[in-house]
């Protein structure tokens, strides 16, 4: 198994092999997750606004927010903290150009039901390989998340017969790729 760099290098060069079809990818992980159980039963979801080569979360942040509290990543130096999302006129390009919503950070953390992650790549034991700044895994990490469920969200060339991890790595409880 290739190393977490050498892979993150190869999983580059097959997103750009599949540019074309990552708008279709999306729709249909976002499908998938707007019919799962967990998602429907959800009050509390925390998700992330993609970047470019990133599963397209647009569908749940517009269509949602007014119905359950949308959480959204906020990076501020090595730690990552969710924030409310109340739409689009409330975000800011944060780190690493990422849009992300102003205001207090959301606390309440053992009141996330459902966590939806981006990942490089994924493998069905639901193993995750981040970009390498470990800003998810020290997040769901904490205590207060040991009953958030955590799905994983990516495009069909990102799921992997085996992805290596570390000690620190959090799987998923269940990966989704938009089969």
């Amino acid at each position: 198994m290739a190393d977490k760099k050498e892979l993150r290098k190869l999983l580059r060069s097959r997103r750009q092999q599949y540019a074309e079809l990552q708008a279709e990818y999306s729709k249909r992980v976002m499908e998938q997750l707007m019919q799962h159980p967990r998602f429907l039963a959800a009050e509390t979801v925390m998700l992330y606004h993609a970047l470019p080569d990133e599963v397209d979360t647009q569908s749940i942040l517009q269509g949602f927010y007014q119905q359950k509290q949308l959480l959204l990543p906020v990076i501020d130096g090595d730690t990552m903290f969710p924030v409310c999302y109340t739409g689009e006129d409330n975000l800011h390009t944060g780190s690493y150009n990422i849009n992300e919503p102003q205001g207090a950070p959301f606390t309440r953390l053992s009141f996330i039901d459902l966590v939806i992650a981006p990942g490089m790549a994924f493998d069905t034991a639901g193993r995750r390989l981040g970009r390498g700044k470990g800003y998810y895994d020290r997040f769901l990490a904490q205590l207060e998340l040991a009953n958030a469920y955590k799905i994983g969200v990516c495009f069909p060339f990102q799921l992997l017969p085996e992805v290596p991890v570390d000690a620190h790595d959090i799987c998923m409880d269940e990966v989704l790729f938009g089969d």
